[in-house]
């Protein structure tokens, strides 16, 4: 895609003037990452504020007293006992229970929204319009922006434009009025960090980030830290450590799989690949997502084979890289199930070198969410 075809979020101009340096991410214009450079960033991130860019991302609200019901047949997710002001992580599957999309949905009084992500955007509004478009209102929403504050310090500068943001707890939502603009606000993110995403009118996006970037604590972050921050966290990215052939037992992502619609729940299946997911749950996959940590200084990339001590591949790197804050590499990967075990020791292969790396627990970089 040549540079005049890229997309640009409303805060493009903002990016420019800032000094970002800009990337095609996604179909977008994005800043990778500003003057002080990613390790800045990543830092300022894991100790005060930064604000994020994330307006690529779609954002879809589904209308109808019917909307919940009609979403769970597309996602492994309770949806039909979300409270309003609750959010919860899902993901759209496949026929063999491959993930399609991984997305966010908030229950509000009166639709569900739905953020997905940029390079799935346009399959997962044609997706939900073809399966349940006839049970619901599918309303893409691309008049708004979408801005993520993130790190310890997020609370106290958000709370200067609207008090009420201290009110909200991780994964929990409502509508707030910031620096004159009407949002709808979660407690949520993807770095790791307690912190909030922010729908906002495209037209009110810029003023916005401005009045937060005016707070002594925040400061501007690109997609370079965005990746490392949510690689310590242990966050999957769509398209590199999930798609559409790893299934949520594989990847790990078990946990957002409520019992009521599991084998035995009341409300298990009917969703697609639930055969498959179902037999996985049961018996265990035969690969499976892990956290590596490197036992020597060299950084191991996305795509670097995995092997034993006799070089029997075993598995392959889905994200990796060199963490400022273990100081150490990190990566994550698809291992054997019989080698996906707590402190195996497997090798990478670097540039014809087996470097040596531990299997060891995600998230490397523990959480702060604010549960109240």
């Amino acid at each position: 895609m040549s540079a005049a075809e890229l997309l640009k979020t409303p805060l493009y101009a903002l990016h420019l003037e800032l000094g970002a340096k800009m990337v095609p991410f996604a179909g977008y214009e994005m800043p990778v990452n500003y003057p002080g450079g990613i390790i800045a960033e990543h830092r300022h991130c894991r100790s005060a504020a930064s604000l994020f860019d994330v307006s690529h991302m779609g954002q879809v609200r589904l209308v109808g007293p019917d909307a919940a019901k009609a979403l769970e047949s597309l996602v492994p997710v309770d949806i039909v006992d979300l409270a309003v002001g609750k959010q919860r992580y899902g993901f759209f599957t496949n026929a063999s229970g491959g993930i399609l999309d991984d997305l966010m949905i908030t229950r509000r009084e009166t639709d569900l929204l739905v953020i997905v992500n940029a390079a799935c955007k346009d399959a997962d509004i044609r997706h939900m319009v073809t399966h349940i478009g006839h049970k619901c209102t599918v309303q893409p929403l691309p008049d708004r922006a979408l801005l993520a504050l993130q790190g310890p310090q997020a609370v106290k500068a958000l709370a200067r434009l609207n008090a009420d943001a201290a009110s909200l707890t991780f994964m929990t939502g409502r509508a707030l009025t910031l620096a004159g603009a009407d949002c709808f606000v979660t407690r949520s993110g993807y770095t790791g960090e307690d912190g909030f995403e922010i729908s906002v009118a495209a037209d009110q996006a810029e003023a916005l980030a401005r009045a937060l970037l005016a707070q002594p604590e925040v400061k501007p972050c690109g997609l370079g830290a965005r990746d490392t921050l949510r690689l310590e966290a242990g966050l999957c990215l769509y398209g590199h450590d999930i798609d559409e052939k790893t299934t949520p037992v594989e990847a790990g992502l078990t946990w957002a799989i409520q019992k009521v619609r599991r084998a035995g729940g009341a409300r298990h299946g009917g969703y697609p690949g639930a055969g498959v997911i179902d037999g996985q749950l049961a018996h265990g996959p035969t690969n499976k997502r892990v956290g590596l940590l490197g036992l020597e200084r060299v950084p191991v990339r996305e795509g670097a084979t995995i092997v034993d001590g006799q070089g029997h591949k075993l598995g392959h790197v889905t994200s990796g890289t060199l963490s400022p804050s273990v100081d150490q590499p990190i990566a994550m990967a698809y291992l054997a199930g019989n080698h996906a075990l707590p402190h195996h020791e497997v090798f990478a292969e670097v540039r014809g070198k087996r470097q040596p790396m531990r299997v060891a627990p995600m998230p490397f970089s523990p959480h702060r969410y604010f549960r109240g």
